[in-house]
């Protein structure tokens, strides 16, 4: 099949809409199941390259959840710890696979932005990860195969029309690209350069300690970071991206977003927030909500009274900002990337902040001398790669 007819392009009145090869060959994709639409492919075309290249650069399983074209998160297929199946509400004693733990992870980081995802896996879609994505909302699913186990499950899905897309894994597209802009084709090469452990040699802080985590971690932000609308920025923890601070013109605005994401991560963690008690037969969707409001500045709108008995059988503790921060300042061990050099410190002190120690960054601004600077104050390993990543 050389071509696929979608519904609409981006939005309703941009008809008509097709996906298709110019060289007349076959799509590498089947529709397995539901029908994708524009915006759904656009997903899972970027989310596959996303998952592929993080398992061919780690060797682990890898998954990635897409929205709007950018990860709200990625990871590889870790095990994952009592407080991770608790946060990312996985049953206990639910058996895990290694992918089935990578697109946990890769969901459960950031909740609220994978609500509504396109998932995308670098191995087969075995029934432990059907199983965890029949309980989420999401569009659709992305990999290179399915048991049927796996797929008899997710048809279950969105009353039968949940999109499963089966992509060929030996698939190699062309050199080059072509985009059309108001009528104006362009051209380019497409971004084959490969991330691996080699780029992270060149370290120029004082502090030169790497160890094999922090390695995994920055190859992680990277290849996140090379599929992410830039300007982007990413942190990084235990091999999955806790914060994405994707599509803003400044970078200090997206390591703040990136970072205030990372920031949930952690609090997510804390005592209160493991300890709250929700109703019976709470929904996913608004119990993340709930913890979302909970740890913010607006936490009133959730521990207000009559409202609060609608989510919680016992009325919480406030979680307050001195709380919040004490907590945030006890937890280190994170690795930030950027897909372009940091031009000034303050992007070093604000990832420092969200527990930083590790930061992999292109270089090249004319203030690298004081974002190096700005790391050796605090003792912080960073690596020059030299290579921007830019995806637009």
């Amino acid at each position: 099949m050389n071509e696929l007819e979608l519904k609409y392009g981006c939005n309703p009145n941009q008809k008509p809409s097709r996906i298709f090869m110019r060289d007349g060959s076959d799509l590498p994709i089947t529709v397995r199941n539901g029908k994708p639409g524009y915006i759904n492919f656009l997903d899972a075309l970027n989310s596959w390259q996303l998952a592929k290249e993080l398992k061919a650069a780690t060797g682990l399983p890898a998954a990635a959840s897409f929205k709007h074209v950018s990860p709200a998160g990625a990871a590889v297929g870790l095990p994952l710890s009592e407080v991770d199946r608790k946060i990312y509400f996985v049953d206990p004693d639910a058996e895990l696979t290694p992918i089935a733990c990578a697109y946990i992870r890769a969901r459960g980081a950031d909740r609220l932005c994978s609500y509504g995802d396109w998932a995308a896996l670098s191995d087969v879609c075995d029934a432990a990860t059907a199983r965890y994505l029949k309980y989420e909302v999401s569009d659709g699913i992305i990999a290179p195969g399915y048991t049927d186990e796996a797929l008899e499950i997710l048809k279950t899905k969105k009353k039968g029309n949940y999109n499963i897309v089966e992509i060929d894994p030996d698939y190699v597209p062309a050199p080059q690209e072509y985009k059309d802009v108001f009528g104006v084709t362009f051209q380019q090469g497409r971004n084959n350069f490969e991330i691996n452990d080699a780029l992270l040699n060149n370290i120029v802080t004082d502090n030169k300690d790497l160890p094999a985590d922090a390695r995994r971690d920055m190859i992680v932000a990277l290849i996140t970071l090379k599929y992410t609308q830039s300007n982007s920025v990413c942190y990084v923890k235990d091999g999955q991206a806790i914060g994405v601070g994707a599509g803003q013109q400044s970078r200090i605005h997206c390591t703040r977003l990136a970072g205030n994401k990372a920031d949930n991560w952690w609090l997510r963690h804390h005592p209160k927030v493991l300890g709250l008690q929700f109703v019976d037969g709470i929904r996913r969707p608004d119990r993340d909500n709930a913890i979302d409001i909970y740890t913010s500045d607006e936490y009133e709108d959730i521990l207000a009274d009559g409202t609060w008995q609608q989510t919680f059988t016992v009325k919480p503790e406030v979680l307050t900002a001195e709380e919040k921060k004490a907590w945030i300042a006890t937890q280190s061990g994170l690795t930030v990337g950027s897909d372009a050099f940091f031009p000034f410190g303050d992007n070093v002190e604000r990832a420092r902040k969200s527990g930083a120690l590790y930061i992999a960054e292109p270089g090249g601004s004319i203030r690298d001398d004081h974002v190096i600077a700005t790391a050796n104050k605090y003792g912080m390993v960073m690596a020059f790669t030299g290579m921007r990543l830019f995806h637009h």
